[in-house]
């Protein structure tokens, strides 16, 4: 595209002008910098929407939703002589009766407006790649329009609709032909079967010819909202959890000793590139914090002994000039930016462990995700009344966690324990009480409007998902038999809740400490480097992959083959499947960081996994998103 899409881009960029709107600004942001735009001949990037002056002798490259309204506005561009000429890029199929509509407004402008359309491109990139193996489609709210009680069928197809074109992108930029498999009703099998006919009529995906086919698995955010809603220990998921995170660029305050206020921090992490990020992402936070210490050291040292290699050089005048030692010499210096570099950027990664570690402390998250993930593998099965009185403590203990973070634990409470409605509110009641005891009026007072506001959307979520639990048999717990093998022999929940109030106290006074924080942290969050456990996600993806499980019940569709395969008839007749290389697990609604780094840790090895939703989004906005349904 920015190349002007031509066969052979020149050695020297062509320099031009990039026009895009909202929706495809969130494609390019996490892809291309400022300066790698400008490396590729970009002068200017500016919105489609916003008031544009004329640059009559410079080439436009418009990048944009095929829309009505944006169409109106490159039309009129056109007519105005506002660029030498326009290159039309579209992130999605133009459809036949907006092309009409877009070249009759053209051509009333006349020859001129006509011949300033350089090319017109449907690129399919209706989805953002964050990472090499995370995408969203960045359908903001989605899950709430395809799933409030108001919505008319028409809604759901459309919705449904979009999701299948975003796919459909997803699976051309991948230039291959997948299998695809779903549960059977709802939503995914809507997608996937308006998917499996997009690309089976598609004359392009029609040529595709490869050796090794992926499976996509396309799954449904009902069948597992705890995940989305739990504590999570990762550094990735953590950073998305505690600070302000979007499209890989992280911002947090951060307080300086003169003048002593917080500044605010902004950081663009690239998971790909970035070596620490790259490797560490998945760990428990505990071992990120370690493994950068011990990595900053590393790198603080060399960087010692080749400046002191150059500079006892450079004194001894006396010191013989041997071949082999100016070219090691020469080798060491050289590699001296290269470890600049590397500090620095381990050096950014010290700033946001030290966010993360401050709410981490200041929140005492290791309290809720022990609780939470005790709740979700199975712990308190044969014993809910410990649940409740664990759940009850952390809801009225006004020291620990903010609204949300006990909002998420009732939640979490409410879709795993098989509790009744009194029970339910009575922890509702109890949260109230030390919401309203944290204030200055103490347990007389009434809770603040802001608190108040938070409080009322956060027990309309948790009355959603009652509702969900009472009419639907889906089992939202993470619990599989080996997790069952280590609730029989757990110890009981009074220690572990005497061990995590230990974890906290430490975290409140390290909190005040700021040399050594992250060297110390270590020490004492290691509740937070328990057994992981596979998500729902993960268990489906895992049993498709080895063929066992949900392989007889799911859908099978292969778009090179017209109608639905008969997994059973392929098994009574012994047909042979091959080793899946390959595998898409899409997830309809929300999605999280939690989800693609259980998924990507447990079945990556020898696979290549990719994750992707229809919104990316964490605990908080994923519940506020229920409250809206409650």
């Amino acid at each position: 595209m920015l190349s002007l899409h031509s066969s052979t881009p020149p050695s020297t960029p062509t320099w031009k002008i990039l026009i895009y709107d909202a929706p495809c600004r969130a494609i390019i942001s996490p892809l291309l910098s400022v300066s790698q735009l400008r490396s590729r001949g970009v002068t200017l990037h500016l919105l489609l929407s916003s008031p544009r002056e004329p640059i009559p002798d410079v080439p436009a490259v418009y990048f944009c939703e095929p829309t009505r309204a944006n169409l109106n506005i490159i039309s009129q561009d056109l007519a105005n002589g506002l660029y030498a000429k326009s290159y039309l890029n579209f992130s999605t199929r133009l459809p036949r009766h907006l092309m009409e509509e877009f070249a009759k407004l053209v051509v009333k402008s006349g020859s001129e407006a006509l011949n300033r359309v350089a090319s017109i491109h449907d690129l399919y990139l209706d989805f953002v790649c964050l990472e090499r193996n995370l995408f969203t489609l960045n359908k903001k709210g989605g899950y709430v329009r395809y799933n409030g009680s108001g919505a008319s069928e028409e809604t759901i197809t459309k919705e449904m609709e979009e999701v299948a074109y975003g796919l459909f992108s997803v699976v051309a930029s991948m230039n291959t032909i997948p299998i695809i498999r779903c549960p059977r009703g709802g939503a995914p099998e809507m997608v996937a079967r308006k998917l499996n006919r997009m690309i089976a009529e598609n004359p392009t995906m029609s040529r595709v010819r490869t050796t090794s086919r992926p499976l996509l698995i396309i799954l449904d955010r009902n069948a597992d909202l705890v995940t989305p809603i739990q504590h999570t220990s990762t550094y990735q998921a953590l950073i998305d959890d505690v600070l302000k995170h979007n499209a890989n660029r992280v911002e947090f305050s951060q307080e300086q000793e003169k003048p002593k206020k917080p500044i605010t921090k902004k950081y663009d992490l690239d998971p790909d590139t970035d070596p620490f990020y790259s490797m560490h992402k998945f760990n428990p936070f505990p071992e990120a914090i370690e493994s950068q210490v011990a990595e900053l050291q590393n790198v603080s040292e060399r960087e010692a002994e080749i400046r002191s290699k150059t500079t006892g050089n450079a004194n001894d005048t006396h010191a013989p000039a041997f071949d082999s030692q100016a070219t090691e010499l020469s080798k060491t210096i050289s590699s001296l930016p290269a470890l600049l570099e590397h500090k620095k950027q381990l050096e950014l990664h010290t700033s946001i462990l030290q966010a993360v570690m401050n709410e981490v402390a200041k929140r005492d998250i290791p309290v809720f995700y022990e609780v939470e993930s005790a709740l979700a593998t199975g712990v308190y099965n044969s014993d809910p009344a410990g649940a409740k009185k664990a759940t009850m403590e952390l809801l009225a203990d006004t020291t620990k966690g903010s609204i949300w973070d006990k909002i998420r634990l009732l939640s979490t409470y409410t879709l795993t324990i098989d509790a009744s409605l009194s029970d339910v509110e009575e922890l509702g009641n109890a949260l109230k009480q030390s919401l309203i005891a944290q204030q200055e009026g103490g347990p007389t007072a009434n809770l603040k409007d802001s608190d108040k506001k938070l409080f009322e959307s956060g027990l309309r979520a948790v009355s959603y998902l009652k509702k969900l639990r009472s009419i639907n048999t889906m089992d939202f717990s993470l619990q599989d038999s080996a997790s069952n093998a280590d609730a029989s022999n757990a110890a009981p929940a009074n220690s572990k809740v005497h061990e995590s109030t230990m974890l906290s106290s430490f975290m409140a006074r390290a909190q005040t400490q700021a040399t050594g924080l992250l060297a110390k942290a270590t020490e004492k969050v290691g509740t937070m480097l328990g057994k992981v456990h596979k998500h729902y996600i993960t268990k489906v993806v895992e049993n498709l992959c080895e063929y066992r499980g949900e392989d007889e019940a799911y859908l099978y569709l292969d778009p090179k083959i017209k109608g639905e395969v008969d997994v059973t008839q392929i098994k009574r007749e012994m047909m042979v499947r091959g080793y899946v290389k390959e595998v898409v697990a899409f997830m309809i609604g929300a999605g999280c960081y939690a989800e693609y780094q259980n998924l990507v840790d447990l079945i990556g090895s020898g696979r290549r996994v990719s994750y992707g939703c229809t919104e990316l989004c964490n605990a908080e906005g994923f519940l506020h998103m229920l409250g809206e349904l409650g």
